[in-house]
């Protein structure tokens, strides 16, 4: 029995922050999440059929991003539906509740299957969840959602509400307007206007309306049925708004959209954005453009409009970057690792963006175990045992290359070899010409090379818990072992004030 086993017998969390156990480096028994899983192979990015499915983010790279345009058709054909113009959403809560935030989730694979017991455990008494960025996964399409939404999460009790990332906009947003907001086919098609890149175009897959009838039954029940304004919205409750954008393939929102989200914002209550992009990420600054001018960033920054938080989806960690504005604190986090293969840490420079230094910075896998992680899956999969970094090997590198010292206490002096620095490069930890995949360079390609099917996992999300007067965010993580199950660890924690006009 390892030490988080006899930690979660006495009711203890113990996370990746304390000992590589409580990080899942020894799992002592294989969590759930097995028994929850399909048994039919998800989908596979190294196949030529799902990488010329996949093709739509190529085509609005060089031609321009449709979305922005399809977005208005959707938004004018759920307002004849008689959908609420002003796209609110009010779920029936008091001044105290909660709810959970899960980015990236659908790959349909066992590490999104591996965060469930978890998320059902934490969420049990929330009031509601959002899906913050790429529900289905490669395209978006509606004959996936069985699998990959309604399966996963049919035990879990209260709303879901979601918002779309890229990918779903490769089916042309059609499977994530059927499911959320009850629409059917758009009239006419969502392709670019432009002859080649209409040529380009992957064309919505039929839905197979009796397939969906069938599972949304495994979310059936008054409580649980819920018909989003759209696919962009505001949650209003007593204490805070949380407003969900929708960020298209390439980022940017439309004019009408930019029009709404900054009439939503004068809204006197303080606010939490969620978008399919996230402002800061990866040490850099993200302000996201809006059609005719302006930066999605401009309005959270805005004082009058009280953002306290900004989360967003689309990359595959946990990430937190708290920026002081106009002598507030504006938490901008990312939370992408809801199920999808991981995003690397450790390629993450030492931060120092918007006046965040590295020791105001938070992430999730610490950046040794990513480097560790990573160095394991590929000594293994091209068979070079030399390139493999233990937990600890790997924390004395970064330390290295960050200049910090890790965030997990060493249980050993480690000396940094020449090898250990050699592996760390081909890793990418430092730069190179040429490193090995690690970070978003395969996601439309070869994401199959950092496939991970036992654990340690990596994946987490986010519990929201409102008072009045305070907004805790906390990051759980899940790493696909049972102790981890029945305790989840909280890899980060943070408590935002509510009250006052600058909250700090």
């Amino acid at each position: 029995m390892t030490m988080v086993d006899v930690a979660a017998e006495r009711g203890e969390r113990v996370s990746s922050r304390g000992s590589e156990e409580g990080a899942g480096w020894s799992c002592g028994q294989i969590g759930s999440f097995r028994e929850l899983q399909p048994a039919t192979q998800s989908f596979s990015w190294l196949n030529p059929r799902t990488l010329w499915r996949s093709r739509n983010e190529v085509v609005a790279a060089l031609f321009g991003d449709p979305s922005l345009r399809a977005r208005r058709r959707w938004m004018a054909a759920m307002r004849e539906r008689g959908a609420d113009p002003r796209c609110r959403i009010r779920p029936g809560v008091g001044p105290e509740f909660s709810f959970l935030v899960l980015g990236d989730p659908g790959e349909g694979d066992a590490s999104q299957y591996a965060v469930v017991p978890v998320m059902l455990k934490v969420g049990a008494d929330t009031d509601f969840a959002i899906v913050a960025s790429d529900v289905i996964y490669p395209t978006g399409a509606a004959n996936d959602y069985p699998d990959k939404f309604f399966r996963p999460y049919q035990d879990y009790p209260a709303p879901i509400y979601a918002i779309p990332g890229n990918h779903d906009w490769y089916d042309g947003l059609g499977g994530f307007m059927r499911v959320f907001c009850d629409a059917r086919e758009l009239p006419g098609d969502v392709a670019p206007e432009s002859g080649l890149a209409r040529l380009l175009w992957r064309k919505p897959e039929k839905a197979d309306e009796a397939l969906l009838a069938e599972a949304s039954k495994l979310r059936d029940g008054e409580r649980r049925r819920v018909v989003q304004p759209g696919p962009y919205w505001a949650i209003e409750t007593p204490s805070l708004v949380v407003v969900g954008i929708d960020t298209g393939i390439r980022g940017e929102i439309d004019r009408e959209q930019g029009e709404w989200l900054r009439e939503v914002s004068t809204d006197p209550r303080p606010k939490v954005l969620i978008t399919g992009k996230p402002i800061y990420v990866r040490n850099r600054y993200r302000p996201g453009p809006i059609e005719g001018g302006g930066t999605v960033d401009e309005i959270v920054r805005d004082p009058a409009h009280r953002y306290v938080a900004a989360i967003g989806g689309d990359v595959h960690n946990y990430q937190r970057y708290p920026v002081r504005v106009d002598g507030r604190t504006i938490q901008y986090i990312v939370s992408g690792g809801g199920g999808a293969f991981t995003h690397d840490t450790h390629t993450i420079e030492r931060v120092d963006v918007a006046g965040v230094h590295e020791d105001d910075f938070r992430c999730y896998p610490l950046r040794g175990d990513s480097l560790s992680f990573y160095s394991l899956l590929y000594s293994r999969k091209l068979r070079m045992k030399w390139l493999y970094l233990t937990p600890e090997e790997a924390a004395a590198v970064m330390r290295e290359r960050i200049g910090n010292d890790p965030v997990r206490p060493p249980e050993k002096q480690v000396t940094v070899t020449r090898r250990m620095r050699w592996a760390a490069r081909l890793l990418g930890a430092w730069p190179m010409p040429f490193h090995l995949p690690v970070g978003r360079v395969f996601h439309h390609f070869i994401s199959e090379l950092a496939d991970w099917d036992t654990p340690p996992f990596f994946k987490s999300f986010l519990r929201l818990s409102v008072t009045p007067d305070t907004l805790t965010i906390r990051c759980y993580a899940a790493t696909g072992c049972r102790a981890q199950e029945i305790n989840p660890p909280v890899e980060d924690e943070v408590a935002i004030p509510l009250t006052g006009d600058r909250p700090v």
